[in-house]
């Protein structure tokens, strides 16, 4: 990796934390700089606008999810065990990944919802390919026994990811000491009824 392409990661990886924090919209090139001990026109050389800017830090985003999350989680047996592993490491990726303010897809989502283009877009590709290998998890639990062959792996998929949505919301914006177990006893109530028995 050339000394440029360091340097490009190691702002949006600080950009990704900010973000977390201050929103993709409270980003900014100066700030950024400041913070990175650069030139505003040295970190701007790397972005050619601030929307480029925000499509990156999705794109790094989605890196490090797949690294804190998915990549561990394969090392499990497949089917139901894996299932399991992308759970436990979901809950917990914010976390691992250093970002302090949260989830910064969830936070995203909000502010990205109604405003079209290219960070929207990203933002959309990212969650549906997320959503698709939510989907052949369940899939895969399927074909080797763990899960009903009937199951809807969509809607499997569907569920789970609403689990997490309500997750993040019970323990950053409420405050619920019982979040997480709650959020455990979704996921067990989810698993019961796509188990194979």
């Amino acid at each position: 990796m050339r000394k440029g392409d360091f340097t490009r990661q190691a702002i949006l990886d600080h950009a990704v934390k900010s973000a977390s924090k201050v929103g993709l919209d409270g980003l900014s090139i100066g700030v950024l700089a400041t913070e990175l001990g650069m030139s505003k026109s040295g970190l701007f050389a790397h972005f050619a606008s601030k929307e480029a800017l925000k499509v990156e830090v999705l794109e790094r985003a989605a890196v490090m999810f797949y690294e804190t999350v998915m990549l561990p989680a394969l090392a499990a047996e497949r089917g139901l065990p894996r299932i399991r592993a992308i759970f436990t490491r979901w809950m917990d990726w914010a976390e691992h990944a250093g970002l302090l303010g949260g989830c910064i897809f969830v936070a995203a989502a909000v502010e990205l919802d109604d405003q079209p283009g290219a960070a929207r877009e990203t933002l959309v590709r990212t969650q549906a390919d997320w959503l698709d290998a939510l989907a052949k998890s369940a899939e895969i639990a399927m074909g080797v026994g763990h899960f009903r062959p009937e199951l809807d792996p969509d809607q499997f998929a569907h569920e789970l990811y609403a689990t997490m949505l309500g997750l993040y919301h019970a323990s950053r914006l409420m405050r619920d000491p019982r979040a997480r177990e709650r959020a455990v006893q979704s996921f067990e109530a989810l698993v019961e009824r796509a188990s194979a028995h």
